[in-house]
């Protein structure tokens, strides 16, 4: 089995659980770096810290983790937060300070941040990290991008994201099958390689060189919380195909066919235990 090594891009938070009194490391780049490593992943995380009760809380999980953040930015001000409550096991979002310091600050890479970039097998971002204008920048290294379109995209946002990745992430659950399957062929179409659709207890997709492929959701023996349900999925779908002693993308589509499937269902099944687990993977404290 190859090491698999994710350099995620982007965004930390806490989510403060109103509801609790606790907040918990979050934020989808944080916790797709937790969630590699779970899976056996050797992971590093890139992203703007502030220099709050925060920002300290989650840079000593990362230590503690040992999750490589040494390339990371620290500025004066408060570190990204959310607002958040539960009802019935799902996470209800009740408002965030948009990042905090994350959003006034740009990343400015440097020579050095390329090199250290360019060591990895994939780099992951999403919408919540301020990237898109260093979107070229990243494709530059010739590390392919996997990037996590969330539930809301349009026109302007696929024109500045999909030229410059290679594995793309929508959650569709809100949508009719007709309408995912027109999305991720959407997507598709801007030369995009992989593209997953996830739709909740429905599955999950895979588009790949045209045909669709399609997994069951695992059913979580005891839902405490859905927070970083689609993070743990695409995580460990990562960290799977980048564990096969084979490269990113088989030449044999029947071969690459089964990684997908074995790669989905371990997405799959690791979603379930998430679920299982306060906040996104734990580690909650006193509300700061």
């Amino acid at each position: 089995m190859k090491e698999a090594r994710i350099i995620a891009i982007g965004d930390n938070v806490v989510d403060k659980y109103l509801s609790r009194g606790k907040m918990y490391p979050g934020g989808q780049c944080l916790n797709t770096c937790v969630y590699s490593q779970m899976n056996g992943g050797t992971p590093a995380y890139l992203g703007k810290f502030g220099d709050d009760g925060v920002a300290r809380y989650n840079c000593s999980i990362l230590d503690q983790l040992g999750i490589d953040y040494s390339h990371s930015r620290h500025f004066h001000g408060e570190n990204g937060a959310a607002m958040v409550t539960l009802r019935d096991g799902d996470r209800v979002f009740l408002g965030s300070n948009r990042g905090g310091v994350a959003k006034e600050h740009l990343f400015s890479f440097t020579e050095e941040d390329m090199n250290y970039i360019g060591e990895f097998d994939i780099i992951y971002s999403n919408t919540n990290s301020y990237i898109l204008n260093d979107l070229p920048l990243l494709h530059s290294t010739g590390v392919p991008i996997a990037f996590d379109l969330s539930v809301d995209w349009d026109t302007d946002l696929l024109n500045a994201v999909c030229p410059h990745i290679q594995i793309a992430l929508l959650s569709c659950a809100h949508l009719s099958d007709l309408e995912r399957e027109k999305e991720m062929r959407r997507v598709a179409d801007y030369g995009v390689t992989l593209v997953i659709g996830t739709v909740g207890e429905a599955g999950s997709y895979a588009l790949y060189e045209g045909e669709m492929i399609y997994v069951e959701a695992c059913r979580a023996e005891d839902v405490m919380d859905t927070m970083g349900a689609g993070d743990s999925y695409f995580a460990t779908l990562l960290t799977t195909l980048l564990q096969d002693d084979a490269p990113l993308f088989e030449t044999n589509h029947a071969k690459m066919r089964m990684r997908l499937l074995r790669a989905m269902n371990r997405g799959a099944e690791f979603a379930a235990k998430v679920c299982s687990m306060e906040g996104a993977f734990g580690y909650g404290t006193d509300i700061i």
